[in-house]
């Protein structure tokens, strides 16, 4: 009930800036239909509707990160978390009350983005499910990186971090509007190294149906998500410690 209480608490908090959640929910859909709008004039196929929907569904969770600092740092900020120490909650009550809404928005946010690409040509198929099944650890990594990111930085810097930093590194190291392989060398090895271009890939396969082939890149996130869920943790843990 404490965690539920909490988390109840967050989602009102993050759903009050209205401008900003409309803004993480509309950028990704619109990108979505003005790639496909340029599919449709082209000869190739760049932006086929089914390799670029998982890429912008995890373009996304972007979002979710800055959603997720912003939240952190402006209730350090503001003292909120420093009434909240005095109260019975214990950390697990703390960081399961601030993911709980994050998720809720990811899977939103999934939904949106497979619904609009399914208007703009997406098949409807069982696929679709596994798709956004396979990103549920991408989304687990976003949500940690945020909280860490609030954990540690103030709202100014965490717009900066998960804002432009995350941003750019999700966009062009996902592989989400290209194919990294086509500039290879040091770029497709960094790429290949980081979680977001298995997120991708993992997602693009389970929509082709190919769900074996998902596993070795579902399990490279998940390891990346457990890493950095655990980081911040500690750290959250440890601003508990010593406020």
């Amino acid at each position: 009930m404490k965690t539920l209480a909490f988390a109840s608490r967050n989602y009102k908090e993050m759903t009050r800036e209205w401008l900003t959640l409309l803004f993480g929910f509309a950028f990704p859909s619109l990108l979505l239909f003005l790639l496909t709008l340029i599919q449709s004039n082209i000869p190739n196929e760049p932006f086929h509707i089914e390799q670029l929907t998982p890429g912008i569904a995890l373009f996304s969770f972007s979002f979710i990160s800055l959603f997720a600092g912003m939240l952190i740092a402006s209730d350090r900020e503001c003292s909120f978390l420093l009434r909240l120490f005095t109260t019975p909650l214990r950390s697990q009550h703390f960081i399961l009350g601030y993911a709980l809404p994050l998720f809720l928005l990811a899977l939103v946010q999934m939904t949106v983005c497979y619904l609009i690409a399914f208007f703009l040509g997406l098949p409807l198929s069982i696929n679709i499910f596994w798709s956004i099944l396979t990103l549920f650890p991408a989304a687990l990594l976003f949500i940690a990186i945020g909280l860490l990111a609030g954990s540690v930085c103030t709202t100014k810097q965490v717009g900066g971090v998960c804002g432009a930093v995350l941003t750019n590194l999700c966009a062009w190291l996902s592989g989400a509007w290209f194919d990294v392989s086509l500039i290879g060398g040091w770029f497709e090895a960094v790429a290949y190294s980081l979680p977001f271009v298995h997120a991708v890939e993992a997602s693009r396969e389970a929509l082709s149906g190919h769900l074996i082939d998902t596993l070795p890149h579902v399990g490279w996130v998940f390891l990346y998500a457990i890493g950095m869920s655990v980081m911040a943790v500690f750290t959250f843990k440890r601003r508990m410690r010593y406020v």
